[in-house]
């Protein structure tokens, strides 16, 4: 009615939750399985460096996170890699892959690390065969070097994720509020994440608990839609 007073909506401040990359917060199941195996056979790899690859928000920078602050590593820094340490990080390798100065430094590293016993870390979206190289010494280097898949993340382990992240906003979920979201969402971490704030936010505005009816509202009125 035209006389009614708007419904007061809380402000939903947006708290800035931090992404944490310790090894509690990484859920292992069938998708990233095989690449865990690999992270805890270090050092005892054949090779000073090892690929993780798969696509786009797999959880293959986690994985590299874990692994540097396990080990002390560094990221790889083309200016100094003379001090960097025995453990280095490289993220979307396979962009530095395609320009001579910087596979001359991707090669330096290579070569370094090998020298002294070190190993690097290396995330991709797809596995080295197939990358055009400049420099040809530095692509039987890499072809030589193992390379294990990281897939996008399955049901069971979506489910975990979700109900992780929503706990981690204190909220508490049913079961069917998750099951509603899993054939809806795109396989990946980042998509969790955000549907995840959008949910919080609207919950937090209209002062509404988490239900299957207030998450299809986000799903029907987004633009462009979730699905």
């Amino acid at each position: 009615m035209a006389g009614d007073k708007a419904k007061p909506q809380q402000l939903p401040f947006d708290l800035g939750h931090r992404t944490a990359f310790a090894r509690d917060d990484f859920w292992v199941s069938a998708c990233n399985r095989d690449a865990v195996a690999w992270l805890d056979k270090y050092p005892d790899w054949p090779a000073p460096l090892l690929f993780v690859y798969g696509p786009r928000a797999s959880g293959k920078t986690h994985l590299l996170k874990i692994w540097q602050n396990e080990t002390g590593g560094a990221v790889f820094d083309a200016a100094n890699i003379d001090s960097l340490p025995p453990a280095v990080i490289i993220d979307d390798i396979d962009k530095l892959v395609g320009d001579s100065a910087r596979e001359e430094a991707l090669f330096h590293l290579y070569n370094i690390q090998k020298e002294r016993g070190g190993h690097i870390l290396a995330a991709a979206e797809t596995p080295p065969r197939g990358w055009r190289f400049v420099l040809r010494d530095l692509e039987s280097r890499f072809l030589a070097a193992p390379a294990v898949a990281v897939g996008s993340p399955d049901d069971e382990l979506m489910a975990v994720v979700l109900t992780k992240l929503f706990s981690d906003r204190q909220i508490f979920v049913p079961q069917e509020v998750v099951q509603f979201l899993l054939p809806r969402l795109q396989r990946s971490f980042a998509a969790m994440r955000d549907v995840v704030a959008d949910i919080d936010r609207k919950a937090l505005a209209e002062k509404r608990k988490v239900t299957v009816p207030l998450v299809r509202e986000i799903f029907d009125s987004a633009q462009p839609p979730l699905v």
